[in-house]
């Protein structure tokens, strides 16, 4: 069987007049008990070869790592009540805008830099100039995902810090499964490359990434494809494995 597109996604796409295929991997719900770079073991084998880059969800790697926390167990504070009220909700998902999320950032980041943050923030919103916050605050920040209506149950009612040591991790994967590994934090509204496995892979090469994931194309709900492979376009003739994860 073939590996197909996610709803709404196209396999090949064209960037910079060469075509590459992006092939999502489907696997089962990935839980807290599992092992990375096992499970990526199980659902790429007799799928990668020679040249392809693996891309990992951030998000997966991070509840593997325990970073996974329910809704209903983080106390917020008061100041990440007061700050959640002045950020911006897109429809692709909440970011900091919950008093959990936003609790979540400030332990990740640390207050004072939150608040000055925030105050540089609004500075820049008066010219115009949006985006500043999450410079500032850096990946720690941007990383954090929280639960909305398309969220794969049961992470429909979590809140998932970033990945640790997303470059260590995607070495590790890559030295598994035989092919370079990027870590990426995709969704609808952009793509961040939070990790890789080999030096080659410069500012260039990661610029090209960021143009073949900006569409998303591993998807964020039920889809259940947190893997994926970037592959110079040729002819697919691949079986889809049949593999689970222990639980």
């Amino acid at each position: 069987m073939q590996l197909e597109a996610n709803p709404g996604k196209v396999l090949e796409l064209e960037v910079d007049g060469k075509t590459y295929l992006r092939l999502p991997i489907k696997t089962d719900v990935i839980k807290p008990s599992h092992d990375i770079v096992e499970v990526v073991s199980q659902f790429t084998k007799g799928l990668v070869q020679k040249g392809d880059l693996l891309v990992v969800s951030e998000k997966v790697v991070a509840i593997t790592q325990g970073r996974a926390f329910k809704i209903d167990e983080i106390k917020p504070r008061p100041l990440a009540v007061f700050l959640s009220k002045f950020v911006h909700r897109s429809p692709y998902g909440i970011g900091l805008g919950s008093p959990e999320t936003m609790e979540l950032a400030l332990q990740e980041v640390g207050s004072l830099k939150i608040l000055f943050a925030a105050l540089v923030a609004a500075i820049g919103k008066i010219f115009g100039i949006r985006g500043l916050f999450y410079r500032i605050c850096g990946d720690k920040a941007r990383a954090i995902d929280g639960p909305c209506d398309y969220t794969l149950p049961p992470y429909d009612n979590y809140v998932v810090k970033g990945p640790l040591n997303p470059e260590l991790v995607a070495k590790q994967i890559s030295s598994a499964v035989g092919c370079a590994v990027a870590i990426i934090d995709a969704n609808d509204l952009g793509v961040n490359i939070l990790g890789v496995s080999e030096s080659s892979i410069d500012n260039t090469a990661i610029t090209l990434l960021e143009k073949l994931l900006k569409d998303n194309p591993l998807g964020q709900s039920t889809e259940q494809t947190p893997f994926g492979i970037i592959r110079l376009a040729e002819k697919i003739d691949v079986a889809e494995p049949s593999l689970s994860t222990s639980t």
